[in-house]
């Protein structure tokens, strides 16, 4: 069964009573049903994730629910580490638990722009799905309940606690075009190792491999008769081939375990996993001049000989996450309690593989070709104790109280690399973490709930629930929530929430560092709160707030048949972003009003044009970034900054530059929208069953305002527009980068041995902004979408014999690609004028389905 009002059930005739199911998110309330639920909440079952063909738990959610969407494409270090979005805003606004026990964090944090700038959600591909007996998708705001990073919702992931039986699962499968071969292998065994207890074990092996989704570099293709080695890279002429998945080897076991005893259960849930992945990084080409002070580039350096054609560099994470819950819960007297300890870490090693650093090889005649670049740490201590207790007091029912308390520790932090890997220009395709950017964080946090549920007449259902909180570094706030929901019949129903909410930024947003020192720039990211973004005028972060609305209806007409609509609205200030890149040099052009000895090197600054903020402050906050002083009057003051980003040989301005951004609390934003679920089964007597789901979702972002910048920084008078603490493209990629609507409409038939699964998606057309190279419109800003679209997946199975199933299927079953990018207004102009980013240009990577086009496979189920 699809996303509905409850979990598919195992026995088809019992397909319409799936709204029986009892749900455990989004209410403290014992034995609630799904179709009692006050607030909007989406099952899926564990065969459903299955039937997307995919052994990714991300896409398996995205292709079923329209309210999630999937990180189609993510650059640098995030390729590794995709992300959802639900209801088109930040993955740090959904909370992740796993039987209802908060999931932590990765230490991979995304230092993009957009939407997903920022992320350091949880990394659910360490979920194993084979260990999932459902999801529960709260699609409501419930900070009050649960604490932060609740303000868009709950995904909930309840494992198996089966004590017999065996399952096995092999998938394998390709894009149609080219690359991403993927093969899994899943099990599920239950166990009863003794009288009244379970244990429930899980793992999966999977392993995907490079695709690649670019066009030629005509860089390559200039340069190949002066550097005949160039025709000998792999793929030439199409050897950039960075826009691609990148290739994944891992490993995860999963465990569920619990005990009862005396009237108690002893419970337990782990999980171990390491993921080695490898993606493709922006090709070098031989194309080295060496100058002075400094080694200067067109479009790359290779700088080595044994390196004549170039080369395309990889980067490398080794990733190691585990988590491990234990707990106890049962009744003393009349109230419920459960107590539980989760500890849950992330360790990402970054390295760079097939490079070099051609500085260091310039000054000492040697460069590593594989460099370890630093290491990434995050860990989650979670102690939470929940009660309930319920009272009569000659309500319709007794009142439900429930109350608890949770302690929370939290680190984040990084690693250096070794020196070679951050020595001069770095290590190409990726600079390593110097012990500048080292350094570890940590905080504390306290909170205390109390939910109230009633029941004043039999038809109405009234919640409230309040929460607070302590953070050891943003101190005290309490958020609310108030739901009710009335049952006018059995057939029709009405409900609503108003909550405000509260998230406190991750440490990976206020701990984050890496500052990049190239041949010809120096540019990075700066911790919000460290003494060189001081220099800026920042202070630090500030916690976001948010207040969410939702009214909705639930409409059972016949018996099988289930229909909700929900609306919402939700409301983030201070929302956490990465801002604008500030910039204080910019080849010849000096900050405003600079004297020094070169000054007449400079050239005149036109603020509108360059777009740049020139301010000594910016060149300040990155000399001391790097160990100097952030106070700085003069170019020649900048003493940690490399002279030859700086200067020439003849101490003129050279082509070099300097800038760097930081997270801020960016913006005000709204989020309007519409949640629809419609689901209808049935039997067809000797033709079998029938099971019938229609989803979408419309959903509207809108920046209500953009934070002003720090007095230190420059802000155009004549355009205010193009210095802004976010810039125009972020802001348009908050707004329009997840389709307005999307829906999806599935069916499942099944009939003796034979099942056929069929689901049609819509998505809407979604689109970012880029500066035009040619024609009317060029300089300017011009729209670049992808177009809407209809996606088609089908999967079509056979009960070959008791235990053994096998199934055949395609995800994007036309081949659909998104709309390639206007060669008449962007990739002439790249290709005439032989740019390396026209190989990485063809296709917009914020497409909401991806960039590879239809993928096909086969799976073998075996079950006893």
């Amino acid at each position: 069964m699809q996303p509905v009002s409850a979990v598919a059930p195992t026995d088809p005739d019992d397909a319409g009573q799936a709204d029986e199911s009892i749900i455990v998110t989004g209410t403290r309330t014992t034995g609630m049903r799904a179709a009692d639920s006050p607030a909007p909440i989406q099952l899926l079952g564990s065969e459903a994730l299955q039937r997307t063909g995919s052994p990714d738990l991300l896409t398996s959610l995205a292709q079923n629910l329209p309210s999630i969407q999937a990180q189609a494409f993510g650059s640098d270090l995030q390729a590794h580490n995709l992300q959802l979005k639900l209801r088109g805003l930040s993955p740090n606004h959904t909370l992740i638990l796993v039987n209802g026990k908060r999931r932590h964090g990765t230490a991979n944090v995304s230092v993009a722009g957009g939407p997903y700038g920022g992320s350091a959600a949880p990394d659910i591909s360490f979920i194993v799905p084979d260990s999932i007996d459902h999801v529960e998708v709260l699609q409501d705001g419930a900070a009050a309940q649960y604490g932060t990073d609740a303000i868009a919702g709950v995904i909930n992931f309840i494992q198996k606690k089966t004590d017999h039986g065996i399952s096995a699962n092999a998938t394998g499968g390709q894009y149609y075009d080219e690359g991403g071969e993927t093969y899994a292998i899943g099990a599920n065994i239950g166990l009863a190792p003794f009288d009244g207890a379970f244990l429930n074990i899980s793992a999966q092996k999977k392993r995907k491999g490079f695709s690649f989704r670019g066009d030629i570099n005509p860089q390559a293709v200039n340069l190949l008769q002066k550097y005949p080695e160039i025709g000998k890279l792999p793929g030439y002429p199409y050897t950039n081939r960075i826009i691609g998945d990148p290739k994944i080897d891992q490993t995860v076991v999963n465990y569920n375990a619990g005990y009862e005893i005396g009237g108690f259960e002893l419970y337990s849930s782990g999980s171990y996993g390491h993921k080695t992945a490898t993606a493709y990084e922006n090709t070098r080409p031989p194309t080295t001049v060496v100058s002075g002070a400094g080694t200067k580039a067109a479009g790359g350096v290779a700088g080595v000989p044994f390196y004549p054609g170039g080369f395309q560099p990889q980067e490398n994470i080794q990733e190691t996450d585990y988590s491990f819950t234990g707990g106890i819960k049962g009744s003393i007297g009349k109230i419920g309690f459960d107590l539980a300890s989760t500890y849950g870490k992330d360790f990402v090693e970054v390295n760079v593989l097939n490079s070099a650093n051609a500085q260091l090889y310039r000054d000492t005649g040697f460069t590593p070709t594989n460099f370890h670049n630093g290491d990434f740490f995050a860990t989650q201590w979670s102690n939470t104790l929940d009660l309930t207790h319920e009272l009569d007091i000659g309500l319709s029912a007794p009142v439900n109280i429930a109350g608890g308390l949770e302690f929370r520790h939290e680190t984040y932090g990084i690693k250096e690399g070794d020196p070679a890997s951050y020595y001069g220009g770095g290590a190409q395709s990726f600079f390593g973490y110097s012990p500048n950017d080292a350094g570890t964080y940590k905080r504390d946090n306290f909170s205390q709930y109390l939910d109230v549920s009633a029941r004043p007449v039999v038809d109405l259902l009234v919640d409230a629930a309040v929460r607070h909180e302590h953070y050891s570094d943003f101190g005290d706030t309490t958020v609310f929530k108030l739901t009710s929901r009335y049952d006018f019949s059995k057939a029709f129903a009405l409900r609503g929430t108003v909550s405000t909410g509260f998230r406190a930024p991750t440490l990976a947003e206020g701990g984050y560092s890496g500052i990049n020192v190239g041949p010809s720039s120096v540019s990075g990211v700066l911790p919000p709160a460290s003494e060189a973004a001081g220099a800026l005028g920042f202070g630090g972060l500030k916690p976001e707030k948010s207040t969410n609305f939702s009214v909705g209806m639930v409409f059972n007409p016949v018996r099988r048949l289930t229909l909700t609509i929900d609306a919402y609205q939700i409301t983030i200030r201070d929302r956490i972003m990465i801002s604008s890149s500030f910039s204080g040099f910019t080849g010849n052009r000096c900050p405003a009003g600079y004297a020094g000895s070169n000054a007449g090197a400079c050239l005149p600054y036109d603020d509108d044009r360059y777009k740049i903020y020139n301010q000594l402050a910016v060149l300040g906050a990155v000399n001391g970034a790097l160990g100097g002083s952030t106070s700085i009057g003069s170019l020649a003051d900048a003493t940690s900054i490399p002279s030859y980003v700086l200067f020439d040989g003849a101490n003129r301005a050279t082509d070099g530059s300097v800038a760097v951004q930081s997270f801020v609390n960016g913006v005000k934003m709204r989020t309007r929208g519409v949640d629809l679920m419609a689901n209808y089964s049935a039997g067809l007597g000797s033709m079998g069953d029938v099971d019938l789901t229609f989803t979408a979702n419309y959903n509207a972002n809108k920046v209500l305002s953009i934070n002003a910048l720090p007095s230190a920084l420059y802000s155009s008078t004549a355009n205010p527009g193009l210095t802004g603490l976010i810039d125009t493209g972020s802001v348009v990629e908050l707004e329009h980068s997840t389709p307005r609507f999307r829906g999806t409409f599935n069916a499942f038939w099944s009939w003796n041995k034979f099942s056929i699964n069929a689901r049609e998606s819509f998505y809407s057309e979604v689109y970012s902004l880029e500066t035009a190279r040619s024609g009317p419109d060029a300089g300017k800003l011009i729209k670049v979408p992808v177009k809407s679209a209809f996606l088609t997946d089908l999967e079509i199975g056979y009960q070959i014999f008791a235990p053994l199933k096998i199934s055949i299927g395609a995800n994007n079953l036309f081949n659909q690609y998104p709309t390639e990018r206007s060669k008449e207004f962007i990739r002439n102009a790249q290709l005439t004028n032989g740019e390396r980013g026209y190989s990485t240009s063809k296709y917009p990577t914020i497409s909401p389905y991806g960039i590879n086009g239809g993928y096909y496979y086969a799976r073998l189920n075996f079950k006893l």
